[in-house]
């Protein structure tokens, strides 16, 4: 199934022509082993842990502000720079997630039931698209996948897995709630954003863990507070 192209593919790049940088990971908690590279993704000769400069900066600036509030914690990179073949990888590899978990076949699905699957995926993961135009957000090196760990070394609840197939991904999807650990999943997830929105990401509508600076989705974003701004994307895919 061909995807629909995302509202915020629409925006124009002109790419500033920053260059990949690797992350310093004596400096942030990092996901190891990294869940992608396990699963056999195709990273070739670079790995999930690089990032444009001025991302990067801006994660250090995110890190300084949460250490405000909780002087020992840490911001976890779960997954930053993604090449296409990876996108493709990880897209293929949740589509056949689904149809296990759904106890479905491949060969035997309904048109109705293809469409449906492929949807869900497409509801998380962007397009694996080669075009230069529409690249997706993790492979331009503007985008990185966050989340929090304690003074202990432990990742906080956010309640829900990063990268899960459901409503509770969504940010906000805890707000209301009147259960005290569910308050308490969205007060962490509040601050995860609060740190990084102060250091000029924007957060993904439909994930809690993903941050961009740059890239289409945050021109997008940024138009969204302020229709009257020029949104135009600094970065675009690397190659």
């Amino acid at each position: 199934m061909m995807p629909l192209k995302k509202p915020y593919q629409q925006i124009p790049i002109i790419d500033c022509g920053e260059p990949l940088v690797a992350i310093d990971m004596d400096s942030f908690a990092i996901a190891s082993p990294h869940p992608y590279t396990q699963l056999g993704a195709p990273y070739g000769n670079l790995s999930p842990y690089y990032l444009r400069q001025s991302a990067i900066a801006r994660l250090w600036d995110a890190q300084t502000s949460l250490q405000k509030v909780f002087p020992k914690w840490q911001i976890q990179i779960f997954d930053a720079y993604r090449p296409v073949e990876v996108q493709q990888f990880m897209v293929d590899y949740t589509f056949n997630q689904l149809l296990s978990t759904r106890g479905l076949n491949a060969d035997n699905l309904s048109e109705n039931q293809e469409i449906s699957l492929w949807e869900q995926v497409y509801q998380f993961w962007a397009p694996p698209c080669i075009d230069r135009e529409t690249p997706p957000p993790h492979s331009t090196g503007a985008a990185v996948d966050v989340t929090l760990v304690d003074e202990m070394g432990q990742i906080v609840d956010m309640g829900g897995e990063i990268d899960e197939i459901s409503a509770k991904s969504h940010p906000n999807y805890f707000a209301t709630s009147k259960v005290a650990k569910e308050r308490q999943y969205n007060q962490y997830r509040e601050l995860l954003k609060e740190v990084m929105f102060a250091a000029g990401f924007r957060q993904h509508p439909n994930e809690w863990w993903h941050f961009c600076f740059g890239d289409q989705m945050w021109a997008w974003l940024e138009l969204q507070a302020d229709p009257h701004q020029e949104a135009i994307a600094r970065y675009g895919r690397v190659f």
